[in-house]
């Protein structure tokens, strides 16, 4: 019999029966790192699954997510992280973003420094704009009752989508020099609209356009808040 390291109970399985930590741990070996991959990746309903079921029925894979079943998809903050740095990488490696993202002025501000920031991290910064498409659709589509987190939580889902977007179209313009990035852009606000509007009542022709409205007045409401903070800010800088 054992003392459990973490809550001093005794023991003597594997595991405590009071709060459930294993008894001995084992070496971190190669083992480990690839059990702990796999774990995060959720490999048995992991990404590549999941990046099919969006592609397929976006809208009716996250409302099953959300009110049926959370083990079908990966996690939707993961899903995103690993979708943003896929498309970080990429976009690093190819340089693809300086062509088609840009900010000039004469006079530095901080609404520059804001633009820099977001063209050097557009990954990041699609995270941040999904809370405002967030907001956006709940006032479009406040009668079907989705509190703003589980709007979050679809928005996760489909920002990720328009990373890998994102991602494919930075590979097939670094390898085969094609200017298709603006191609991507316009691809992701269709699918974003049709993920959206599938999510709420997809029978609906005019959910659709509710949807294209959230997305397009978050994008915008993101933008004038970074003008909005960089002005302030260069205006309590000169006062």
């Amino acid at each position: 019999m054992t003392t459990c390291k973490n809550c001093n109970a005794e023991v003597n399985f594997n595991y405590c029966p009071a709060c459930g930590k294993p008894s001995n741990l084992k070496r971190i070996d190669r083992h480990y790192i690839m059990h702990e991959i796999e774990h995060v990746l959720h490999l048995e309903r992991g990404i590549l699954y999941s990046v099919r079921e969006l592609l397929v029925s976006p809208g009716r894979s996250v409302r099953h997510f959300i009110t049926e079943d959370r083990s079908r998809l990966v996690k939707p903050v993961i899903f995103i992280i690993i979708t943003s740095l896929v498309y970080s990488l990429l976009n690093h490696f190819f340089h693809i973003e300086d062509e088609y993202v840009e900010f000039n002025e004469n006079q530095k501000t901080t609404t520059g420094l804001l633009f820099n920031w977001v063209q050097g991290h557009y990954g990041y910064a699609n995270i941040i704009m999904g809370i405002f498409i967030a907001f956006w659709a709940k006032v479009f589509f406040r009668k079907y009752h989705y509190n703003l987190f589980e709007i979050l939580i679809l928005l996760c889902f489909v920002m990720g989508m328009g990373m890998l977007f994102m991602a494919v179209f930075a590979v097939i313009e670094g390898v085969a020099h094609l200017n298709v990035m603006s191609i991507a852009g316009y691809l992701v606000v269709i699918y974003s609209s049709w993920a959206i509007g599938q999510f709420f009542d997809g029978k609906k022709a005019g959910n659709y356009m509710k949807a294209f409205a959230s997305y397009i007045l978050g994008m915008l409401s993101f933008l004038l808040l970074i003008v909005a903070a960089g002005s302030l800010i260069d205006a309590v800088i000169r006062h």
